[in-house]
Order: structure tokens, then sequence, then C-alpha cells
């Protein structure tokens, strides 16, 4: 479903470089539950962006469906993501001011030709995909009337409105407590095994990371394991261990003068 090969993304600040990725080389299967960790910095929600077509500035290549994304132009990509990924965060992104139901009905809203929809046809698919969250009792509350794990599931929800075949996840239990997200876990479990959706998650969970099938290992922005059974890739000297935080280039560990700043 998926193969990157030497994927490369850096950030340029002045005379500075930030490597974060440094040639990437990994499969994902169809079907697949898998986690990607590593310390802060290390490229995982960069990698994440890129997997979901939210950044197009890279090298390398980026395969999905036998489809090389940075072969597609804007329309191209949109319709990639509106018909094939749903996109969870660790922030819920829910409008305050609409009802629950409206909030997953908003994809609808982006969809274009054959795939556009009525409002009834498109609250109806709400209705449905809240119920699979188990939250048909919430389709006319507003978000702030909801706990953490109502929202995330609201957002799920949202996501899977589109019925996608890949669901992206950036820290989606880093806002809950245990329970809640042990919950949310459960959950995914079941959108993997009982819809063959293929997960991708970013986290610094345990729990999380531990329940997937494959673990995914960046450090310093190459993958050092799980890269699948065709990938290649030249692991650091160091193996490293596994960390949470976010994932902003730190430009003490990962930056790099350029050329013009060569003495």
């Amino acid at each position: 479903m998926i193969r990157l090969r030497g994927v490369r993304k850096s950030y340029t600040t002045g005379k500075v470089v930030n490597e974060v990725l440094r040639g990437v080389d990994v499969d994902i299967g169809e079907g697949e539950f898998v986690a990607i960790v590593g310390r802060s910095g290390s490229g995982k929600t960069t990698l994440l962006n890129i997997l979901g077509a939210l950044d197009s500035e890279y090298e390398g290549s980026v395969e999905v469906d036998g489809r090389q994304l940075d072969s597609l132009d804007d329309v191209g990509i949109s319709d990639y993501r509106n018909r094939n990924i749903g996109f969870i965060f660790q922030s819920f992104y829910l409008m305050e001011h609409m009802s629950c139901l409206e909030n997953v009905a908003l994809p609808a809203v982006f969809a274009r030709g054959s795939e556009s929809m009525t409002r009834e046809a498109a609250l109806a698919r709400g209705r449905e995909v809240m119920e699979q969250v188990e939250l048909a009792d919430k389709c006319d509350a507003l978000p702030n009337t909801l706990s953490g794990g109502q929202k995330q599931r609201v957002a799920i929800a949202r996501a899977l409105f589109n019925r996608p075949r890949l669901m992206i996840c950036d820290e989606p239990t880093g806002n809950l407590d245990a329970s809640t997200a042990h919950a949310i876990l459960d959950l995914f479990r079941a959108l993997n095994e009982d819809q063959g959706i293929t997960l991708i998650i970013v986290t610094h969970d345990d729990m999380i990371s531990k329940a997937c099938k494959r673990v995914v290992r960046i450090h310093d922005g190459k993958v050092v394991e799980g890269a699948g059974e065709f990938a290649t890739r030249e692991r650091p000297e160091l193996d490293p261990t596994e960390d949470g935080g976010d994932d902003t280039p730190a430009p003490t560990e990962a930056a790099a003068p350029s050329q013009e700043a060569q003495p």
C-alpha cells in the first residue's frame, strides 16, 4: 500500500539547515496496524505529514497504491486525502458552535463530483459513524458539553465519514487519561480488525505501541527498526530508546551548517 524510498526533509533558517528525515525507507502494507515511535525531534510527525500529503516539500519517493504522490497536482492531492485518508490528531479540532453531528458531517462540504451528497445524506452518514463510535445519543450535543474521550470519539467519527482505507493518527491519546486512552485503543483495534482499515499512529504511549502489530522506530531522521520486509536502511551506531514529546526540530541537536556557512 505504502512504499517510501530515500525520503529526505529539511528546514532552513538563515544559513542553518535542520535535516529532519535523512533517507527514510519503509513499507506499510494494507490492513496493518503500525506505531511510529522515537525521541522528540526524530522526525515522526514530519514523516506522518508526508504520508498524509500534508507536506509535499521533500526529496525521495512516496508511493501509495502504485501512485507517486509528487506526481499529483493540487486537485489530485486533495482527492487522495479526501478519498483515502482519515486524520486524527492530539487536539480534536471540533467546531464549538456546531453540533457533534454537524462536525462529523463536515467532510461532505469538501466533496466534489460523484462524491458530493445532499445535506440529508451527509447527516445520515454522520449518524451512522456516530453510532459506530458509540455516541449516537450525542449527535445534537455541542462539543463543549463532552468529555475529552467523547470529543476524540467525535473526531474519529469525522475521520471515518468518507470510509477511508488509511487512518493517520498523531498522538491521538496524548490529551486523555489512561482509562479513556485504553477505550480509544480498543476502538482503533476494532477498526483495524473488523474493517481492515490501515492505521498508522505516532505515539509515545507504551500501551499504544505495544498493542500495534508493528513498531517503526525512528532515530535521528532514519528508520532503525520495523522498516518492513523490502525496505533497506542504515542503522546508527547506537540503538535509540523510545521517548515521547513533540516533533519540533531541535536546532541544537539536528542542525547542520549549510555550505555557505562553512568557514
